[in-house]
């Protein structure tokens, strides 16, 4: 039973096959000893072609007739008794016939009437097992296998066709005067296939009353209630007319025209049966999971072609084969298709009847195509001339249909775009119903969204458009096509609740419906809020509402990435796409959970890109040949190194370095942020190693424990750097001075380089630098020791992949162009440092580097200079520039981004009010490769407006990121709007932490990254970051957040710069107490303490007068970040437990 269960088609396409064998190979006998007959004695010539197009033609209807008349008893049968059943009676009489068949041969080798009677069975057999054979398919496999299944029985089919056709001249040659030896064979054949369908499984019978004349009323009323067998019975019956004419056709060609004996009189029929295989077989590959109709006009043309071809030019032996072959592909792209149908949209109850029905009509077909062969022949058509009208009536139905039916066209182009300039990958299709109505809710990428979701799935969609598109004249014949339902908020009211009456309607009716919830297609790329449409709809139904994603079309030529539409070239041919259709959700579902659901696809599709994505040095490699000489970075040594320079320079470091580096897995690497630095950073993943960015801020007891954690034995860095930033240089490692390497660099190095970066595969190039093995996605590409802002710094171990999705992610919504600049300030040991290279070079941006984001006239002179556009840096360097730049050298910027820590409200509305342009804030922690969410610039237009920033936020995650905010305590999940602990997930999460199982086990939760932080999420998507967990002091019980104290601080004081930090110490009676360090003049305490009550400020918010302290500086980090540490350290050095609470 497990082996039945395993493979439950097995039996069924064994018995198929000897049954449709032993059909074709007496045909072709029976047919082959007529034409001896009625020819003998003839000369070669137009009689001899008429004898025998006559002879073939009632060969066929002698075979059709029982077909045409019994069909019907056998679609009864299928409903009424066990298929099984069905199938194995119908195979003893196979059995029977075929001993018949030997015995009238022995009684008469040159045929007479006993053979065409024995025949006349085969037909009737074939007429009673047909229903049972399909309508089995469905009950055997699922949905989404049945096109599968359908190819491969007809492959199986086609393969009996081709052999039969092939042995039947054969068997009956080799068997000479003793001519019953070949049906005899037949015999056995059949006993074979008799053993097969026992090994069928067991099905139920589909109803248990009615006979032919409930057969002929329930097939004709589910055909009248199901548009798609409306379209698919006449289209066999159409098809098989036309096969029955040029398959009886081609036998008369092989003798009359191609002169082959009767041996290989069925090669020809055996080549179109080798098409036809081949052809089942690509329906299948083609139609993956679905039913795809639309593959039916394009065999049709093709078809066409081919009997165009045959007719016209009258090819010899080689020619005609291949010819044959391509319309035998054709064939199948008409009847597979055609047959899944049936069987897909026939009731279950009726499939019998449905697919005996159908036969009845198509076998009326194929007689009349037999009796019309012969009918051309005796109206003086020779064979060619009978291939070209049938070729010109397939074109003309076809293109019949096509005006019947212009949704079919749209599927046959969609196929076609699918599989050449797209490659369409579709994720979780079990979740759209086979019947009855529901709603899609996607995303809203570009405007081929509707087009990709028809192609992924094989039901009708109704989509409600926008009425300025479903009107337009160009677009009006194909909105009507689609039959899609327009809305139109410029209507008023009464227009919008008409459209959502209509869709809601159409689901009432058992249609699938698609609304886009956004409204609009994003120009920001980011998951534009939902609208309340969809609710409407569903409002009173209950129909599933399907979250939909689409992945990876922004960036296709549709999108308006860059804010370019159609001008753009596509990043690669074929484009990879992926559509994710998600669990289905009850229709109360509110819009927040459902937008949820949407980004949570998209976070699991982003994981997809892996196997299609390279290295990060194989990308710098791409980037940088995709435009050689554009500029790609600068420094205050290197005023310009273009992208072909800085691919030449990165190849000529790690050849260099690659001695020095041989054997060690991972290398160290102590340089600012300079074009060295960078370059450096790209040489280590060319030479297949992991590069780890020492924080040449810690100190030697801190960078030996870095080395110590990583393993290092070599450091990489700089006597020029090490001089004047007064470094002590770890113990242990060896040290490579770049100026060593430098003037070891000769003309020879530059050259080989130059060849390589020109011309070389990116393999020879890595192998060149000595990467033997080439590195993967999961390969890590960095380790990153966190800042130890609230703890130890740990080792971050990102890999290829955790930066490349997090690249892509910040990359789809900010919104790099060719002609940015960006300034790069921020050191490589930083996560969002070393994040923002990869980021600006892939997108083929400039980027200016400097040492010291605390250097503020020349920071200001090298914006000023370069014109720079994006400014990526922290609140706390920002303050700075605040203060001591001017509106002139800053006029260039179009961005300015922050992160590390809370931005400020007081320095963003200072800042605008003295450069004119807002900061924006983001978010993200080293563990998530960093970025989480950003904000970003706004889209506004004539008729649009785009939010992507809001005030007071962290703004979205970004595309590829699911967060969740929980219950610190049971991770329970909350609303929108209400504080917790955020919680992380996707491909940017890092690996783990270097060497530390145990704090990698404790960070890590079913996938999901513990931040420690607390925040909210809005009803929009939109993140706020309250505090960490850590930055929270519990008082009598009640939690005080210490960032809510310090902005509450920073208004009473009126000033814009940070003064103020809050930490938290130990309290004997209300168990912890806050502590504040500031830069202010002390008299000013006690009137900030008064402003503080008078704006409402809880009491217990309020710290003492006693737990203020004074310092020359407030600590602060290496990134820029606040050391909270050091904070701590100093408040409890200050005033330790003697301060009054």
């Amino acid at each position: 039973m497990a082996n039945t269960a395993s493979h439950p088609l097995r039996g069924l396409l064994i018995a198929q096959f000897f049954g449709a064998f032993n059909d074709n190979a007496w045909k072709l006998m029976v047919a082959l000893l007529a034409i001896r007959q009625a020819t003998a004695g003839m000369a070669q010539g137009p009689e001899l072609e008429a004898a025998a197009q006559t002879q073939t033609a009632l060969t066929f209807i002698i075979f059709t007739l029982p077909l045409v008349l019994l069909s019907l008893v056998g679609g009864t049968l299928a409903d009424r008794l066990s298929k099984r059943t069905v199938i194995i009676s119908i195979k003893v009489v196979e059995v029977l016939l075929m001993s018949a068949g030997a015995l009238a041969l022995w009684l008469n080798p040159a045929g007479g009437i006993l053979p065409l009677i024995v025949l006349c069975g085969m037909g009737a057999h074939s007429a009673l097992f047909g229903p049972s054979k399909y309508g089995i398919l469905p009950e055997l496999i699922p949905h989404e296998r049945l096109a599968s299944g359908n190819g491969l029985l007809e492959m199986w089919t086609f393969a009996a066709i081709l052999t039969g056709t092939a042995a039947g001249g054969f068997l009956l040659q080799s068997a000479g005067d003793q001519a019953w030896i070949a049906p005899l064979v037949l015999a056995a054949l059949s006993v074979i296939g008799l053993v097969a369908a026992f090994a069928i499984p067991q099905v139920s019978p589909a109803r248990t009353s009615g006979g032919i004349g409930s057969t002929i009323r329930v097939a004709w009323s589910a055909i009248q209630s199901e548009r798609l067998l409306r379209l698919a019975i006449p289209g066999e019956i159409f098809f098989w007319t036309i096969a029955s004419l040029f398959a009886q056709n081609i036998l008369v060609y092989a003798k009359a025209v191609l002169l082959l004996s009767d041996a290989k009189a069925g090669l020809p029929l055996t080549l179109l049966s080798i098409g036809i295989g081949v052809g089942a077989m690509l329906v299948g590959r083609l139609s993956k999971s679905r039913i795809e109709y639309g593959l039916v006009p394009l065999g049709a043309v093709g078809a066409s072609i081919a009997l165009s071809l045959l007719g016209g030019l009258t090819p010899q032996l080689v020619g005609t084969f291949l010819i044959l072959g391509l319309l035998g592909i054709c064939c199948s792209f008409i009847f597979v298709p055609l047959n899944a149908i049936l069987q897909w949209r026939s009731p279950p109850d009726r499939r019998g009847a449905v697919i005996s029905f159908s036969n009845t009509c198509v076998f009326t077909g194929i007689l009349l195509g037999s009796l019309a062969g012969g009918s051309l022949a005796n109206a003086g058509l020779s064979t060619s001339n009978i291939f070209l009208v049938t070729a010109g009536v397939t074109i003309g139905g076809t293109a019949w249909a096509l005006w019947l039916m212009p949704d079919v066209f749209l599927r046959l182009l969609l196929i076609m775009f699918t599989n050449t300039l797209y490659r369409l990958r579709i994720i979780g299709l079990h979740h759209i119903p086979q019947s009855g109505g529901a709603l899609l809710v996607p995303n809203h990428m570009s405007f081929v969204d509707g087009f990709l979701l028809m192609a992924s799935i094989d039901r009708p969609i109704r989509f409600v458009v926008d009425a300025a598109y479903a009107t337009h004249p160009l677009l009006q014949w194909l909105m009507t096509a689609m039959k899609v339902i327009p809305i139109a908020s410029t209507g008023g009211p009464r227009m919008v609740l008409r459209a959502l009456r209509s869709a809601g309607q159409a689901l009432d009716d058992g249609e699938i419906v698609c609304i886009f919830p956004e409204g609009q297609i994003t120009r920001t790329g980011t998951l534009l809020p939902f609208r309340r449409g969809f609710e409407r709809i569903v409002k009173g139904r209950q129909v599933p509402v399907i979250p939909t994603h689409l992945d990876r079309v922004w960036g296709s030529i549709f999108s308006f990435e860059r804010g370019r539409f159609l001008r753009k070239w596509p990043e690669r041919i074929p484009y990879p796409l992926t559509v994710s259709f998600g669990a289905p959700l009850s229709s109360d579902t509110p819009a927040h959970t459902l937008r949820d659901a949407v980004r949570t696809l998209g976070e699991e599709a982003w994981r997809l890109r892996k196997s299609s994505r390279r290295p990060l040095h194989r990308e710098f490699i791409h980037a940088m040949r995709r435009h050689p000489f554009r500029f790609a970075m600068a420094d205050q040594t290197r005023p310009q190194v273009s992208s072909l320079q800085a691919l030449i320079g990165s190849i000529v470091l790690a050849r260099m370095l690659r001695p020095h580096w041989k054997d060690q897995p991972r290398v160290g690497i102590l340089l600012p942020p300079t074009v060295a630095g960078a370059l450096v950073n790209v040489a280590a993943p060319l030479c297949g190693k992991t590069s780890v960015n020492l924080n040449y801020t810690v100190g030697k007891s801190g960078l030996e424990a870095a080395v110590r954690l990583a393993g290092l034995r070599t450091i990489v860095t700089s006597r020029v750097f090490v001089e004047k930033a007064k470094l002590e240089l770890p113990d242990g490692p060896s040290i490579v001075w770049l100026e060593d390497i430098a003037r070891a660099i000769g003309t020879g190095q530059k050259l080989a380089a130059s060849l390589l970066a020109l011309c070389a595969p990116a393999r020879v190039i890595e192998r060149a630098c000595g990467q033997h093995t080439p590195l993967t996605m999961d390969d890590l590409a960095t380790i990153i020791f966190s800042s130890g802002s609230t703890g130890e710094p740990k080792g971050v171990m990102l890999s290829h992949f955790n930066v490349d999705a997090n690249e892509q992610g910040a990359s789809q919504i900010l919104h790099l162009y060719h002609d940015e600049r960006v300034l790069g300030i921020l050191p490589f040991f930083h996560s969002f440092g070393y994040l923002v290279f990869w980021l600006v070079m892939f997108n083929n941006a400039g980027m200016v580097f400097h040492p010291s984001p605390l250097d503020v006239a020349a920071i200001g002179e090298l914006v000023r200079r370069y014109r720079i556009t994006f400014l990526v840096t922290t609140p706390t360097f920002l303050q700075l520039y605040h203060r001591r730049c001017t509106p002139e050298q800053f006029s260039s910027l179009r961005i300015v981004l922050t992160g590390a820590e809370k931005l400020p409200r007081r320095l963003v509305e200072g800042f605008k009010d003295r450069f004119g342009i807002e900061p924006i804030e983001g978010y993200g922690i080293t563990e998530c490769a960093p970025v989480v969410a950003v904000n970003c610039p706004d889209f506004r237009a004539a008729g649009y407006f785009q939010p992507a920033s809001r005030r007071g936020t962290v703004g979205q995650p970004l595309p590829g990121v699911s967060v969740h905010i929980v219950d610190p305590d049971s991770f329970a999940a909350l609303p929108p709007d209400t504080p917790g602990m955020l919680l992380i997930k996707g491909p940017n999460v890092m690996k783990g932490y270097l060497g530390r199982e145990d704090l990698t086990a404790n960070a890590l939760r079913d996938g999901w990254y513990i931040t420690g932080d607390i925040a909210m999420l809005d009803e929009d998507g939109f993140l706020t970051i309250t505090d960490r967990l850590s930055r929270f002091s519990k008082i009598g019980g009640e939690m005080v957040p210490h960032g809510k104290v310090e902005e509450a601080l920073h208004l009473a004081a009126n000033i814009d710069t940070q003064v103020f930090a809050v930490t938290g110490l130990p309290d004997e009676k209300k168990g912890e107490r806050l502590a504040v360090l500031h830069t202010l003049d002390e008299a000013r305490i006690p009137e900030i303490l008064v402003q503080l009550a008078s704006n409402g400020l809880p009491n217990l918010f309020i710290p003492s007068r006693a737990n203020f302290v004074k310092v020359e500086a407030l600590p602060v980090l290496g990134t820029g970040k606040m050391d909270l540490r050091g904070l701590k350290r100093i408040a409890m050095e200050r005033l330790g437990s003697s301060a009054e609470s």
